[in-house]
């Protein structure tokens, strides 16, 4: 049985855990470029180079896990 291309995608889990409340522009529209809305807002992602530096720019306001 072939699997689906989101079978065969490595793909990541990002949750927003901190506000956004008295951050910098750049990384406000950093996070919404993500999908993230709102605090415990969590997305999936696929692991590309673009969406890893995204995440490391604001890496202090997120939590990523692996899926």
């Amino acid at each position: 049985m072939a699997k689906t291309k989101k079978e065969i995608i490595a793909g990541l889990k990002v949750t927003l855990i901190k506000s956004l409340i008295g951050r910098t522009e750049p990384h406000r529209a950093t996070v919404k470029g993500l999908g993230l809305r709102r605090i415990h807002h969590t997305v999936e992602l696929q692991d590309t180079p673009a969406i890893r530096g995204m995440i490391n720019a604001v890496n202090y306001l997120l939590k990523v896990e692996k899926i």
